[in-house]
């Protein structure tokens, strides 16, 4: 499974993937998905919102247990965020039935769409329209970097656009929902685990910083004449850096537009997007005002004009006790005898937004770089098989109960 999946929307010059969301790219890797699903005899489903679905027994029965991911990426992304746990999902099954595993309740894998918001800015968009968090509104409204809108985009990849919203009666289905993804950072390799039991998904947002100053010729405006954007933005990365070292979160100025984006001109709007990330609510509040506070000096110094604007924010995700403590149970009791560590993240999970409507859990598989978001991004494949062995132990807990 692996070695079909991993060329699909491979970039030949950078070696990242580039699967974005209803591309080329995408519609292969959602062929793929639908071929594994119809390959082991499973009743494959597209939802009014895009996600597909593999199931095995009846889902009107309710009580399912459902796992998966995603297999959408971030530009020049890794191998590993999402798919892997898509993969180890149809491998586990694989593994149940040559234990001759009884199933007791339905169970599903999902991969979920756009789960990383690559291609029109928001994260996770499958799932949030399904969990009614993204109205259909809201979701016609998003545009990718070409004029694209998102019902464009899907009404040419064959899907109807009209279709879209919350999906209640699906999610009733569910019992609960368990993501493996590989860990995006190095928790488990300081500590010398292969698998780790989620407890929380940090707060965090994307904010859109809009610096406007006035356009003119970089080479005949003396500098003390320029209303130049560039400076207020180019303080307020390094503000940002600043501000989240000292409350020890996370903040980052990763994407940036530039207009007119000549050479010889001075730019006239820089819109750069703020990514920022605490482990609770008050200290990336703290954060965010600091930041803002200081792009708003900045600005007003050099004669410059700023809009702020929250994008997208999602609160705390505490995982419900009841079934992460299950899984630490079934997973300890299992032939390893291991103890499980239980590890926060940082990173944003399509769990994390269901998690308001269904038991969520997620198990994290050791990535000993702790990169991600990037083609260094690697996981050991004995850490992947113990992966696929984990996940196995977990279903059949608790499916085949």
């Amino acid at each position: 499974m692996w070695k079909e999946l991993r060329p699909v929307g491979r970039h030949a010059d950078s070696g990242g993937y580039r699967r974005f969301a209803w591309t080329g790219a995408d519609t292969d890797c959602r062929a793929w998905f639908r071929s594994q699903a119809e390959s082991r005899g499973l009743r494959y489903e597209l939802d009014r919102n895009g996600n597909q679905w593999a199931w095995l027994g009846d889902p009107a029965e309710g009580d399912a247990v459902v796992t998966g991911s995603h297999l959408d990426s971030v530009p020049d992304g890794g191998a590993f965020d999402g798919p892997l746990g898509v993969v180890s999902s149809f491998a586990a099954l694989d593994e149940l039935r040559a234990r001759r595993a009884r199933f007791t309740r339905p169970l599903a894998i999902v991969n979920f769409g756009d789960e990383e918001g690559a291609r029109f800015g928001l994260a996770c968009v499958g799932s949030r329209l399904a969990a009614g968090q993204l109205t259909v509104e809201q979701a016609h409204r998003l545009t990718d970097a070409d004029g694209v809108t998102l019902p464009q985009a899907m009404e040419r990849a064959g899907h109807d656009p009209d279709a879209i919203g919350p999906d209640p009666q699906r999610l009733a289905r569910i019992g609960a929902f368990v993501e493996l993804h590989v860990e995006q950072g190095r928790a488990l390799d300081l500590s010398g685990d292969r698998i780790g039991i989620a407890s929380a998904i940090w707060p965090h947002g994307r904010w859109r910083f809009d610096f406007r100053g006035e356009a003119n010729h970089a080479g005949t405006t003396r500098l003390v004449d320029r209303r130049d954007p560039m400076l207020p933005y180019a303080e307020t990365v390094l503000a940002a850096r600043n501000e989240a070292r000292l409350a020890g979160a996370v903040a980052t100025f990763g994407k940036i537009s530039v207009e007119p984006n000549g050479v010889n001109a001075i730019p006239s709007l820089v819109r750069g997007w703020l990514d920022s990330r605490a482990a609770d609510q008050p200290t990336l509040d703290t954060v965010v005002t600091g930041i803002e506070k200081a792009a708003r000096a900045y600005a007003e110094a050099q004669g410059v004009e700023l809009d702020v604007v929250r994008e997208s924010f999602t609160p705390v995700v505490e995982f419900g006790h009841a079934l992460r403590d299950e899984l630490a149970s079934i997973l300890t009791t299992a032939a390893t005898g291991l103890t499980v560590p239980v590890l926060g993240t940082g990173a944003g999970h399509d769990a994390g937004i269901l998690s308001g409507t269904v038991p969520t859990a997620m198990l994290f598989v050791r990535n000993p770089t702790g990169v991600s978001h990037s083609p260094a991004e690697y996981a050991a494949e004995d850490d992947c098989v113990a992966g696929v062995t984990a996940l196995a132990d977990v279903l059949e807990g608790l499916a085949c109960r």
